[in-house]
């Protein structure tokens, strides 16, 4: 069994700008094109491959850590989230270190709040999902804006097998991604969700080829920093406030952001290069 990896050791890989996918197929990132850097994207690596990108809690720290210095950074304009490897995204939490864990120990340690700092970041993110992604691999994809997942990718919340549920918002986020139902039957079953499976229930935003799956990420991610950032913003939140606010708050909170964007110069420039049909200029205030 492979030994625990030192707490001191960097679990995260980040690269900002992020390096441009090869043109080809199966191309890596980074054997871009003369060394290309995307503009605004970021690419941050869970790089734990020997034990399939286990989440513990040292990971989850270091990966709170470089998300919030990405998102405080104006510069960055779109996240991308990868494991290293092919077989995982994340398999899970570290089990060897949960299964140390006690009650009180988790109470008085609140050791789930700090997963709660990478969904809270403002930036818009975009889990890029190849082989599993489970238990707390699936809650961290879930955490994230969008997924594009590979064909290979599974997807599930087996805690139930080790008399536990899931703990990072496994019951809340998967049942508001697929619903009651279907979320009943996985979470209690432990079963796992093939990719394609994932994507007819509304799990996932784009299903490609594997060795695809970084590059439609990066693409994806390209595209929407290149998006005025105070309009993406505004739209993130507008759209998360969606699945907690009653339909009449949330379309008054719609209509407030709405207007609040009319104070912007990127309102100004947008509608103006717009009605002078030329390319827009955004400035990010």
């Amino acid at each position: 069994m492979t030994e625990p990896q030192p707490s001191d050791q960097p679990r995260v890989r980040v690269a900002f700008p992020a390096p441009a996918p090869a043109p080809e197929p199966g191309g890596r990132p980074e054997q871009g094109p003369e060394g290309r850097r995307l503009d605004g994207v970021a690419l941050v690596t869970i790089d734990r491959p020997r034990v399939l990108n286990a989440l513990d809690a040292a990971t989850i720290d270091q990966l709170a850590g470089a998300f919030e210095s990405l998102d405080a950074d104006p510069a960055c304009r779109c996240i991308v989230l990868t494991g290293a490897g092919e077989r995982a995204f994340a398999a899970g939490g570290d089990i060897r270190e949960m299964a140390e864990e006690s009650a009180a120990g988790l109470l008085a340690s609140d050791r789930f709040a700090r997963w709660e700092r990478i969904a809270r970041v403002r930036t818009p993110t975009i889990a890029a999902v190849r082989g599993y992604a489970l238990g707390g691999g699936c809650e961290l994809a879930m955490a994230c804006d969008m997924i594009v997942a590979a064909d290979d990718a599974v997807f599930g919340q087996p805690e139930v097998r080790l008399g536990i549920i899931p703990g990072a918002g496994g019951t809340q986020r998967l049942t508001r991604a697929i619903g009651k139902a279907r979320a009943m039957e996985l979470i209690l079953t432990g079963r796992n969700l093939p990719a394609a499976e994932a994507e007819v229930h509304g799990l996932v935003s784009r299903l490609v080829p594997s060795e695809q799956v970084l590059p439609a990420a990066l693409d994806l991610a390209e595209r929407i920093a290149a998006m005025p950032p105070l309009a993406v913003e505004a739209a993130v939140e507008a759209i998360d406030a969606a699945e907690e606010l009653p339909l009449r708050e949330g379309l008054a909170f719609e209509r407030r952001l709405f207007y609040l964007l009319f104070a912007t110069e990127d309102q100004k420039e947008g509608m103006r290069a717009f009605l002078e049909k030329r390319p827009a200029t955004w400035q990010g205030r």
